[in-house]
């Protein structure tokens, strides 16, 4: 058995990696020993949410201004107070932002089996979406329930912030941060739970088969600059896919992202985060379209590095547009894998001494996935403990979806940059929520 230092805690492991010497808050002449979590701010160099002003979120908090919160309604209250002046919530424990129950959300009139008899597609047809439905029928009742759950399980995070779990069992149940217009936010050192959707939408027209679309990521970075999410763990906890149920031969999906970085946001950084057992994980940029493209053109620049990505299905990130820079994380593919980098329209992705663990069966040509033309940099990647050309082995695997090498930008923005084959040992024991005190 080996030691390993995360960031000033000693962890046993029993996988020969190097012990770690960078503090990701910070460097040692610029920190103190040990200093107060709550008061920590972005390391200079750390990845784009450290560039221009860097990111100090609510270090600057007076007494009046830090508080700590056991319940969702505390937690809103906190978030409300003062404005956009620098404040600290300290979250206790594990707070539900679920409701008392879907049912308390419903709007009177509404009914599930009725609104499956109006829509089933033997009736309805696969033409038409449900978009123009009136208020009073079973899709308008839908919305307005939807609604109400909307309004419960959303918090809105202001400029200023910072957002700390106390312990190691911190987070939230069911909630949806939503980090939108604003500048300078932490969010460190908690779980989330997805949310569960209570009322997605039937969309007939959603590819050939119809689809169910929900709402509500864990946390989404809406239009906002210079964000830092670090050391949280994201997951769908006891409400898997694969206890979700299926209607007109379509999954019952209940999930949508677990973070979303859209509309034109700017200088984030993501770091030592777990992200866990999920389908559609992180969105960059979230539609090709032309309205879209005008916002998101020169923006969306964002960091990844030592994040594990394990047992997911897509999305480790889906990237449009931004200049994404994604080095030093640990990809573990599991069952229903389809990929892990999306490459999509005019995006710049980098992605540079990562490991990928795959199991048998699974070739090394899924890790990418081209959805548009747009090269990438991808060098120095280790594929089950072997140097691999992701994008040599991409183009050998995957016929007709040839990608093309060379992102056009290099990264500067990095900190200590650890060997590709050290990652896993690395990220595995120091990733995720419950490892800073």
């Amino acid at each position: 058995m080996r030691t390993q230092k995360c960031h000033g805690r000693v962890i046993a492991s029993f996988v020969g990696c190097t012990a770690l010497v960078l503090a990701v808050t910070g460097t040692a002449s610029a920190q103190p020993r040990n200093p107060d979590l709550a008061h920590q701010t972005l390391a200079a160099n750390d990845g784009w949410a450290a560039f221009g002003t860097g990111t100090s979120g609510g270090a600057a908090a007076d007494f009046a201004h830090v508080y700590t919160v056991t319940t969702w309604d505390a937690f809103k209250a906190a978030l409300a107070d003062g404005g956009s002046a620098p404040k600290i919530i300290k979250v206790k424990g594990t707070i539900d932002a679920d409701g008392p129950s879907c049912a308390s959300f419903a709007v009177p009139g509404y009914d599930f089996d009725t609104y499956l008899k109006t829509y089933d597609p033997a009736v309805w047809g696969r033409a038409t979406n449900l978009d123009a439905e009136p208020d009073d029928s079973p899709e308008g009742l839908r919305r307005a329930s939807a609604a109400n759950q909307d309004a419960y399980i959303k918090a809105n995070i202001p400029a200023n912030t910072t957002i700390v779990g106390i312990g190691a069992d911190a987070g939230f149940k069911g909630a949806s941060l939503q980090i939108k217009g604003v500048d300078n936010v932490i969010v460190r050192n908690l779980t989330f739970e997805s949310p569960l959707d209570c009322f997605p939408q039937w969309d007939p027209t959603d590819t050939a088969d119809g689809n169910w679309n929900s709402e509500y990521d864990s946390a989404v970075v809406y239009g906002s600059t210079h964000v830092w999410i670090d050391h949280d763990t994201f997951t769908d906890g006891d409400h898997p896919d694969s206890t979700l149920p299926y209607y007109y031969g379509r999954i019952f999906e209940q999930h949508d992202g677990e973070l979303d970085i859209v509309k034109g946001a700017d200088y984030v950084t993501a770091s030592w985060n777990v992200f866990a057992d999920h389908d559609k994980t992180i969105l960059i940029g979230n539609s090709d379209s032309a309205s879209t493209a005008a916002v998101d053109r020169g923006h969306l620049k964002v960091t990844f590095h030592h994040n594990l990505f394990s047992n997911l299905v897509e999305r480790a990130p889906r990237v449009r547009f931004g200049q994404v820079d994604s080095y030093n994380n640990h990809f573990v593919a599991g069952d229903g894998y389809g990929y892990s980098y999306g490459i999509g329209m005019e995006s710049q992705l980098v992605a540079e001494h990562n490991a990928f663990t795959l199991p048998d069966g699974v070739g090394a040509g899924k890790i990418l996935k081209k959805w548009k033309e747009a090269p990438l940099t991808a060098d120095d990647n280790y594929v089950n403990g072997t140097p691999t050309d992701l994008i040599a082995v991409h183009n050998a695997q995957v016929p007709g979806e040839i990608l093309q090498s060379g992102a056009g930008w290099t990264p500067v923005l990095r900190t200590k940059v650890d060997p590709a084959k050290a990652v896993p040992g690395i990220v595995d024991h120091c990733a995720g929520a419950g490892r800073l005190r």
